[in-house]
């Protein structure tokens, strides 16, 4: 069995917004994304989100987004995280390059998140938002840890635009939930290792 490859993390900046919306596009939707098991192409096609939406992401306050890259430097990961209220944070566009799904990438993305948002803002619990037929990726997130509330959120149609476009009408998020403990920067067979960079208002 190999060892896990290890991903360096850092923050996002504005400049990272173009690089960053092919890879949310491309874990996704359309035909890329059916290399890897996180496609919503069977449910939703078009555009995900636009290099003004990753960007409006990135400069929002009591936002991060965190950008996962290889032992060579190539963009393997992101997420965002939002601080919702002092106590919780929510998890978001997250993504794992298609071609490298599977590979313990994504389980390094969320232990680094959920460790960085406790450590920097205290908050005690991290939730987010999946689309109910998705049950493989809810399962997926129960293994971490998370349990499904059983609160239900709206679908946000109205939000599509032109260039997104919803492939079934029944569409609407549960909401998974986790209360955070403390946890180290360390992966399996590997350490998951952070890089420092200075941000300035």
């Amino acid at each position: 069995m190999s060892s896990l490859t290890p991903l360096t993390f850092r923050l996002a900046t504005p400049s990272d917004a173009a690089l960053l919306q092919p890879l949310v596009q491309s874990a996704y939707r359309g035909d890329t994304s059916r290399q890897g098991w996180t496609t919503e192409a069977d449910l939703l096609a078009g555009e995900r989100i636009s290099i003004s939406g990753v960007l409006s992401k990135i400069t929002t306050p009591n936002s991060i987004v965190l950008i996962g890259t290889d032992p060579t430097g190539v963009l393997t990961a992101c997420c965002e995280v939002v601080k919702s209220s002092d106590d919780v944070a929510h998890f978001g566009m997250f993504a794992v390059d298609p071609k490298r799904q599977a590979g313990g990438f994504g389980r390094q993305v969320l232990s680094y998140a959920e460790e960085r948002v406790s450590r920097e803002w205290g908050v005690s619990r991290m939730e987010m938002s999946v689309i109910w037929t998705r049950k493989e990726l809810i399962a997926w997130y129960g293994r971490r840890g998370y349990r499904v509330t059983g609160e239900r959120r709206e679908f946000p149609y109205h939000d599509l635009g032109d260039a997104g476009k919803a492939l079934k009408e029944d569409l609407y998020f549960e909401v998974l939930e986790k209360v955070l403990v403390e946890t180290e920067l360390v992966g399996e067979k590997g350490a998951v290792r952070e890089e420092v960079v200075a941000v300035t208002a």
